[in-house]
């Protein structure tokens, strides 16, 4: 198992308590330490806190990030490069879990913040404890527990931690939502029942998602070429948003909001980067393909590069090919889909020709099927 150690309390307890379980059932633990180069001590705080992985018996992966720079939106920009290096060094390693080491006071924060932003029910469940992207399983197991035991725990380990300066920046919303708290070991009142309502709420949460499985199961089929076929029939707003975010490969679904129109009377449109059309031939109700105009732009063909969200390339390609949309030269293509299905279809270009397109031997179908509370769609997929 991997754990996402920062060299704080938090992490650095959570890696202890990990090593301690994998070792027990016959398995071992592997630090990822990312220095993001945002201060310049960074770099040496990503050294003492591999040295101290190392001691403990955890071996450590130091993974530096390139690019980013200071301005809006840093914190989140930030966490998605992060989340991003990570999960790709467990996929380069074949591991398949990936521990947080976020704890209660953690939920807490996460709560006031969302309830701030207007959240609606199901932001206010928190975060989860279990999350599946398309590689990894992302696991938060301390999510009940106060901060205060876990330094407890190093220190009965006879071990120490770095104090991160950014967590006393009040410009920060998450930090002032900590001094609103005032509740620095997490045995407070008020984080107790933040917790305990974040918990009530994402068992309503995940038991709504089991429901839209089953409904996605019934009248989905998800193809290898990235397009469905929905049948006949309204259809709930949860489950048409999930099913939207997963033909647009967008990070996130729209809500259930914007797509209750078009669930409650499901017909020709294009909403979220995503058409609706007559499934024609394909048999009855909706087809629903990529809208062309909203694929990603034109990108290096490098092996492994994830196109439009959807496609992965996972062959080598010549120096300067490029990834990108098959647009209108698909016309001529005679694999029997709908040129609509076609034109949103990857394909390498080099030298103004295209040399390989996808699915195939080239590419595979990798679509961010929409997670919540530890749930994904499992859609009845042809691949």
């Amino acid at each position: 198992m991997a754990v996402a150690v920062s060299g704080g309390a938090d992490s650095l307890a959570a890696a202890w308590l990990t090593r301690d379980w994998a070792l027990a059932l016959g398995g071992r633990a592997v630090g990822l330490i990312v220095d993001h180069g945002l201060r310049p001590e960074s770099g040496a705080e990503a050294a003492w806190t591999a040295s101290v992985l190392a001691s403990i018996g955890i071996a450590p992966v130091v993974l530096t990030l390139a690019g980013l720079s200071r301005g809006p939106g840093l914190a989140a920009r930030a966490r998605d490069a992060r989340h991003a290096a990570m999960e790709q060094a467990c996929f380069d390693r074949g591991i398949l879990h990936l521990v947080f080491g976020h704890h209660a006071s953690d939920q807490a924060e996460t709560l006031l913040l969302r309830g701030a932003a207007g959240s609606g029910e199901r932001g206010l469940a928190g975060m989860a404890a279990l999350v599946e992207t398309a590689r990894i399983c992302r696991l938060r197991p301390l999510l009940g527990i106060p901060p205060g035991r876990l330094r407890a725990t190093l220190r009965a380990a006879g071990l120490g931690w770095l104090e991160d300066p950014s967590n006393k920046d009040v410009r920060a919303a998450r930090v002032r939502a900590r001094l609103r708290l005032n509740d620095p070991d997490g045995n407070g009142v008020e984080t107790r029942a933040t917790c305990d309502r974040a918990a009530r709420l994402g068992a309503r949460r995940q038991s709504r998602d089991a429901a839209i499985i089953d409904e996605l199961a019934q009248r989905v089929r998800l193809h290898p070429e990235g397009y469905a076929l929905l049948s006949p029939g309204r259809i709930s707003p949860d489950a048409m948003a999930a099913l939207l975010g997963t033909i647009s490969g967008a990070i996130w679904p729209p809500s259930a909001r914007a797509a209750a129109a078009l669930a409650a009377d499901p017909c020709p449109a294009t909403l979220a980067g995503v058409r609706l059309l007559r499934a024609g031939r394909l048999g009855p109700g909706l087809l629903l393909v990529r809208e062309p105009a909203a694929t990603a732009r034109d990108q290096p063909a490098i092996c492994g590069a994830l196109w439009d969200g959807r496609f992965q390339l996972t062959a080598d390609m010549p120096d300067g090919a490029t990834v990108g949309a098959w647009g209108q030269e698909a016309r001529g293509d005679r694999r029997g889909l709908p040129h609509t299905v076609l034109q949103g279809l990857p394909v390498v270009r080099h030298g103004g020709k295209v040399i390989a397109h996808g699915p195939g031997t080239v590419f595979a179908h990798r679509p961010r099927l929409w997670m919540t509370g530890g749930c994904f769609f499992p859609f009845a997929a042809d691949s």
